[in-house]
């Protein structure tokens, strides 16, 4: 089945995200395998602080922001996620800047993994040491892996299915291998004067962050109010095994120094443990999973991109559609911005990133406890079983751990981090300013709050495609009667009813 969009460009319907590929989506947003966990050992002052870190944030920080996002993604089952979530409980600016941190943040997360995977075939091919080799292979990797992205959601998510199958097996191979080898007092060792505290924190953070940005294409995938609760529940278990495991077998089979933990480590574990062929298994399978680290993270972006454009708040161009379905511009726009921001190194792109992360998961939690007290009669087809007290309790710890993360960043973090902010703020009215004098094209039936968010206005969300909507469609006023919300519909498509 095909339609035809705005442009008269054939569209084919593609199928929709199912729980499967959903669960391999959110665990590259969120980890891709135990690949960089190596420094929490070392940071840590040895395994025990790594080990419980890994057992204890979870519940502190990744199953309380997993929660939120089940709940407010199948409240919005929309494109643009957490821009949705913010402009219906504080207003559409402070939607564009949550959006304009979120999308940033991103393409500099993405920046990285093209630049990781040379550093891994280095290894085995040190043409890649030189600059001209480099430059065209890491080109390449981006180009080939958006139009993978072109291509369509449905392709990408049981490529990342592959990619996570093949990444994770030959852990569990390790973890197999260890167990005659195992010495449980090796998990106890630590040393608390050589603790990294501020290293420890970021590795943790990093590691176990981007949960909600899976919602930025809830309307890609397929009857939301019960997948993403299930995909949720199931890419917790998936990322926190990921990790432990390889931990667990590496440190307690090992008697090696905890200094010796850094970033790339694991394929000496597997060196040690297995033999050579694990370790190039390992290096492989460290290679693969940033490709599917890249895949996730772009369609985020893209997608967030298409969201907003459909709400009013950036040109109608980015919400353009290929024949794939996806957002063609919008891909373009994240793969623009990688290739030019893949000169920074790691390190400064882990703290640009926890810190503008940061920033807009705080605004997240707020969205949250001010739905639940503002609109108790939002349309909320998986609720977090708590009332407002305990809404609020659980975005405490996250929180304090938030504003934790950002005390810890450097003077320079805070100054780029900080112009990036300005520089939201700027835009909003540029973009304002142009769609009221119609410099740029905009959606004129998408208002940039959608109007059921409104008390005043009494409103039903518009679909803006038909086909994505299931019984987890958004109604925030959900007594009102039938007879209003055909009534509403009725004057939207009289043309009647305008944006702001």
């Amino acid at each position: 089945m095909v339609t035809s969009n705005a442009d008269n460009v054939v569209v084919k319907n593609s199928p929709k995200l199912t729980v499967l590929p959903l669960i391999a989506l959110i665990f590259y947003d969120v980890s891709g395998g135990p690949f960089g966990v190596e420094d929490s050992v070392k940071a840590g002052g040895g395994p025990l602080l790594s080990l419980l870190g890994f057992i204890i944030f979870p519940f502190i920080w990744s199953i309380p922001e997993a929660l939120v996002t089940a709940e407010l993604a199948t409240s919005f089952p929309e494109n643009g996620g957490y821009v949705l979530w913010i402009s219906a409980a504080f207003g559409p600016f402070w939607g564009f800047q949550e959006g304009f941190w979120k999308w940033f943040s991103g393409v500099m997360d993405n920046a990285l993994y093209p630049v990781l995977f040379l550093d891994y075939l280095k290894h085995s091919l040190p043409i890649f040491n030189h600059l001209v080799a480099r430059i065209p292979a890491l080109l390449g990797i981006t180009f080939s892996l958006t139009y993978l992205n072109y291509r369509g959601l449905h392709i990408v998510g049981f490529s990342a299915v592959s990619l996570a199958v093949f990444s994770l097996l030959p852990f569990v191979v390790m973890g197999v291998l260890s167990i005659p080898r195992i010495k449980p007092r090796q998990w106890l060792l630590v040393d608390l004067k050589k603790v990294d505290w501020r290293g420890y924190f970021n590795s943790m953070f990093w590691n176990l962050n981007y949960w909600d940005k899976a919602s930025t294409l809830a309307g890609e995938v397929e009857n939301p109010s019960k997948t993403f609760p299930k995909a949720l529940f199931g890419a917790v278990i998936l990322v926190v095994s990921s990790y432990l495991i390889p931990l667990l077998a590496g440190t307690g089979a090992l008697d090696s120094s905890y200094d010796e933990w850094t970033d790339g480590y694991f394929a000496e574990v597997g060196l040690l443990i297995g033999g050579f062929w694990l370790k190039w298994w390992i290096q492989a399978a460290a290679a693969m999973s940033n490709l599917g680290l890249f895949e996730a993270e772009m369609s985020g972006d893209a997608f967030q991109l298409l969201g907003m454009s459909e709400m009013g708040m950036l040109p109608a161009i980015f919400a353009s559609r290929s024949k794939y379905g996806t957002p063609t511009i919008s891909i373009l726009c994240s793969a623009t911005g990688v290739i030019f921001l893949s000169w920074m190194s790691f390190q400064e792109i882990l703290e640009f990133l926890n810190f503008l992360y940061s920033v807009g998961m705080l605004l997240e939690f707020a969205a949250f406890i001010k739905l639940r007290i503002k609109k108790p009669d939002l349309d909320r087809p998986y609720k977090v079983p708590v009332q407002t007290f305990g809404a609020i309790m659980l975005c405490l710890p996250p929180a304090i751990l938030l504003v934790l993360v950002m005390c810890l960043a450097s003077a320079r973090t805070f100054l780029i981090s900080g112009a990036v902010i300005i520089l939201g703020v700027f835009l909003y009215p540029i973009s304002v300013l142009a769609k009221e004098r119609k410099l740029m094209h905009f959606d004129a039936k998408q208002p940039a709050v959608p109007p059921s968010v409104r008390l005043e206005d009494h409103l039903v969300v518009p679909q803006t495609h038909p086909e994505a909507a299931d019984e987890a469609s958004i109604s925030l006023l959900s007594d009102l009667s039938a007879r209003t919300v055909q009534e509403s519909s009725e004057i939207r498509s009289e043309g009647v009813l305008k944006v702001e």
